[in-house]
């Protein structure tokens, strides 16, 4: 009989080897698929809170270098948990306190309107002086207000009857959004609170993960998006606060009524460009239907000119000049951030433009930028 010769451990080895390559890269196959399953898992969890997340990771890379000088106020012991409560409860009353003066100052307005619509009703509405002043169809205005505001009881008759139906499920609505509202903010500032306590732990995995997935350039991208983001809160938070309380300054001096609430909506809507003209209008033509034409003039062109210096001059060198982002770049980031994302796409979009310019420069340039920055450093 014939035998076969012989295996030898060559051949055996290669064997084995091949495969335990095999099995290995099954494992590796195995391994992505499970972890892909995990992360897509884990977003379509977190879903409905990804709005409440955005803006906790904003708020904290925002004010993380006010954060790390509270933070070295404190004994060691006691950094771990009380600073980061002290600093995140701060952070709430920026919010809850004007948030509840505004409640207040408009429950007050509510009470006014609803007292001076029940005297219109019973005494009907006085032809306004300004009218006779217009240059323009002074009679004809004249003469349809006092045959349809004039009247007692014209109001009603011309408004109809409020349908209680409607406005109860008005109210209804009205009170499920600011339900919804107040657990986006609860949850907001519990992550903030975490964020807040374990951040530099959090800041090193986050650099060591950009490390193994992309090496030196996701560090460098990863640097530039946190700078992106912080300039930018520079840019609209401190420059809208800036243009609100200049113009809050001018509606008291211009006599505009309630000038401090008016100046605090003011620097809210300025933190979105061009948005401070909206409120300064409206103020402007309070002033003019009071009569008071000088001070709406001299009003709305204070208003440009305050608007025109911090959006064309000072906006800019905050939001881009970190980043060296251009002027272009800033807008397109900040209202197509806005239109994506919402409000916080405000900071968003300027980091994603800021990740994309870099890209590009990254690519185009002679000698990479990180290389230049390294080398600088």
């Amino acid at each position: 009989m014939n035998e076969l010769p012989p295996t030898t451990d060559t051949t055996l080895n290669a064997r084995v080897q091949s495969a335990i390559s095999r099995t290995n890269r099954s494992q590796r196959i195995a391994t992505v698929i499970v972890d892909i399953a995990l992360v897509g898992l884990g977003f379509w969890v977190l879903s409905g809170f990804f709005g409440a997340l955005a803006w906790a990771v904003v708020l904290t890379l925002a004010t993380w270098p006010l954060y790390d000088r509270f933070r070295s106020a404190f004994a060691p012991q006691r950094r771990g948990t009380l600073a980061p409560a002290l600093f995140t409860l701060l952070i709430a009353l920026v919010f809850i306190i004007p948030f509840g003066v505004g409640v207040v100052e408009i429950w007050r307005e509510m009470n006014a309107l609803l007292h001076w619509i029940t005297g219109a009703e019973k005494n009907g509405l006085p032809v306004p002086a300004m009218v006779s002043r217009l240059p323009f169809f002074s009679q004809q205005i004249a003469g349809w207000w006092q045959s349809n505001l004039a009247e007692p009881g014209a109001i009603t008759d011309l408004i109809g009857r409020t349908d209680t139906g409607k406005f109860a499920r008005l109210t209804q609505e009205i009170s499920l959004v600011i339900a919804r509202r107040l657990t986006f903010f609860a949850f907001t500032i519990l992550t903030l609170f975490f964020l807040f306590r374990d951040g530099i732990a959090l800041g090193k995995r986050f650099q060591t993960l950009c490390n193994r997935l992309l090496g030196e350039p996701g560090e460098y991208l990863a640097t530039l998006t946190v700078t992106a983001v912080r300039s930018t809160a520079d840019g609209l938070v401190l420059v809208g606060l800036g243009e609100g309380a200049f113009l809050g300054v001018a509606y008291a001096l211009f006599g505009v009524p309630h000038p401090a609430l008016l100046g605090a909506f003011t620097g809210l809507l300025a933190m979105i460009p061009f948005g401070a003209p909206i409120i300064f209008t409206v103020a402007s033509a309070l002033l003019l239907f009071k009569g008071s034409v000088g001070a709406a003039i001299g009003l709305f062109a204070f208003g440009w000119v305050v608007v025109g210096v911090a959006d064309h001059a000072i906006r800019p060198v905050l939001i881009g000049g970190a980043a060296k982002l251009p002027f272009l770049w800033v807008l397109l980031g900040i209202f197509g951030g806005l239109e994506t994302f919402g409000l916080v796409g405000l900071f968003l979009g300027p980091a994603i433009m800021a990740a994309l310019v870099s890209l590009w420069r990254e690519w185009t340039d002679p000698v990479p930028r990180r290389l230049n920055l390294k080398a600088s450093g």
